[in-house]
């Protein structure tokens, strides 16, 4: 096969993809906690959930994972609801909300609340609301239905003969009796939306603890995998095959094939190729950059900020040079290697799908 000498090679330096990779941080947000409101005896706030422990200030924040679930419970009043907090993962931050009919309202509060702790993911954020029946209702005999059910009853009895309807049975005619709820001021409504936002940061805060609990275990299975690239990069660098004297040898059975194909081959012509091949089979551009990227992942598996996309994209990195290695090795040792270092980044690169 003809190689013509214009194939190209990727001039950017190892160290200057890694400053590439460490662009773009966004600063760190100071830690904030809501003031605690006071809420009537009359409309005590009670919440169960798991008790989370809220990050410090100052302390640098953990490898995350998209992942979790959590729930909260609380009432008010009469009034009690559940929330659930459901996490998958998603390209960008996607809030989903299914609100109790009447809460509307807290619609643009909830999506605040959840975009100031989770950055990215699938989210899912459900409120059900529960209030019992006759706390705090009076009853009403509606006159104008009484009225006529005893005029009914008193055509049948004419028309049948037989005794008068009793009290009981008039009663259970349904709107003779009516319950009505006693009206709310505004304060307790907004006392109440306070409770019910307090107990939705307890369930975002299970969530948080959740994807950080798993993005602790990712860290570990990324931290291994990085180490075993690199024990599969440094072995492919001490193989035998590439000592010098085993490129020449390939060399000089690669120039003896071409001077087998076409004997009245140029001097010059023959030189050119001998270099081409040479070059091609160099693959210490290909290992230098993989363990450049493997010290990047790493730095990047310690930063104090959502790394996910760019882990994404060094990844991608890690089987561009995978790749290119596979093609350019001249032996099989080499290449055995190389395909079980596309396995290896393969998976780093499934695991790293999950983190934030």
């Amino acid at each position: 096969m003809r190689m013509t000498p214009g194939r190209r090679f990727r001039s950017e330096s190892p160290s200057g993809k890694v400053e590439r990779l460490k662009a773009g941080r966004v600063p760190v947000l100071a830690c904030r906690r809501p003031a605690n409101r006071l809420v009537s005896p009359a409309h005590e706030l009670t919440i169960h959930a798991e008790p989370v422990e809220p990050r410090a200030c100052g302390t640098p924040m953990t490898l995350k994972s998209m992942t979790g679930f959590a729930r909260a419970d609380g009432a008010a009043g009469q009034t009690r609801w559940h929330w659930e907090v459901r996490s998958v993962n998603g390209r960008g931050l996607d809030l989903r909300l299914k609100l109790a009919p009447g809460y509307e309202a807290l619609e643009p509060r909830v999506r605040e609340a959840a975009a100031k702790r989770l950055k990215r993911g699938n989210v899912a954020v459900t409120l059900s609301v529960k209030r019992e029946e006759g706390a705090g209702a009076q009853i009403r005999l509606n006159s104008d239905l009484l009225q006529q059910v005893l005029a009914a009853a008193e055509r049948v009895r004419e028309a049948v003969g037989g005794q008068s309807v009793s009290v009981d049975s008039i009663l259970a005619v349904k709107g003779v009796l009516e319950l009505i709820e006693a009206p709310e001021s505004e304060e307790e409504i907004e006392e109440r939306a306070e409770a019910m936002m307090a107990s939705l940061e307890t369930a975002l805060m299970g969530v948080e603890a959740a994807r950080a609990s798993e993005g602790a275990r990712l860290r570990e299975v990324l931290l291994n995998l990085l180490d075993e690239i690199e024990r599969v990069v440094e072995a492919i660098a001490a193989s035998p095959a590439r000592t010098p004297e085993a490129i020449r040898a390939k060399l000089r059975e690669q120039v003896a094939r071409l001077l087998d194909a076409s004997p009245s081959f140029d001097e010059a012509r023959l030189h050119q190729e001998a270099v081409l091949l040479a070059t091609r089979a160099d693959i210490e551009e290909e290992l230098q950059r993989l363990r450049v990227h493997v010290a990047a992942a790493r730095e990047l598996l310690d930063a104090n900020e959502p790394v996910g996309r760019r882990l994404d994209f060094l990844s991608q990195e890690f089987n561009r040079e995978a790749n290119t290695l596979c093609s350019k090795a001249n032996d099989g040792d080499i290449t055995r290697m190389g395909l079980q270092l596309k396995a290896l980044i393969e998976q780093m690169r499934e695991q790293v799908q999950n983190i934030e």
